[in-house]
């Protein structure tokens, strides 16, 4: 498995696994009336444009023969502080619990480390599993934050935070 850093022909191949991967992971969380809102609002191919050039999200995607199994995007220095905001990780479905996310995380903290961040950060919705996963490569929540992101849908997330310099 590897590490592709992602370019603009690899965002419709993002965009494919945000949609295999929400229903199955948000689907027993959130409406699938907000699934299909959230999707199109970070995923449709302008969004990810801007997140991309705008925004200064770095995405990367695990990849092996050529197949896709995962991605992740990040920023450093997130608000000129010496800290790495993790905005997304997924992982197809049938691809979990094979090391793909570790290998992810273990990339973003080495990138962060680079760039001499201090610390990793990240939401994750206060009821999904993965919150497990963070806590055991070492993340502590640190607080609760509720997002409004327009026609009528809240993000209840966890806030969790790695030192890691």
């Amino acid at each position: 498995m590897e590490i592709v850093i992602a370019k603009q022909e690899h965002l419709e191949i993002i965009n494919r696994i945000a949609n295999d991967t929400w229903p199955h992971t948000f689907g027993s969380i959130l409406s699938k009336d907000q699934i299909s809102y959230m999707l199109d609002w970070m995923y449709n191919p302008d969004a990810l444009m801007r997140q991309t050039i705008e925004l200064g999200h770095h995405f990367i995607l695990a990849s092996e023969n050529g197949d896709y199994f995962g991605y992740a995007s990040y920023e450093l220095n997130y608000k000129q502080q010496t800290k790495t905001k993790i905005h997304k990780i997924y992982i197809l479905p049938g691809s979990q619990g094979k090391g793909i996310g570790l290998l992810l995380m273990n990339y973003i903290e080495n990138a962060a480390l680079q760039a001499k961040n201090i610390s990793l950060s990240l939401n994750v919705n206060k009821d999904n599993s993965a919150v497990i996963f963070y806590q055991r490569v070492g993340f502590e929540i640190t607080g609760r934050e509720d997002i409004d992101i327009g026609d009528g849908f809240i993000m209840e997330d966890i806030v969790m935070v790695k030192q890691i310099g």
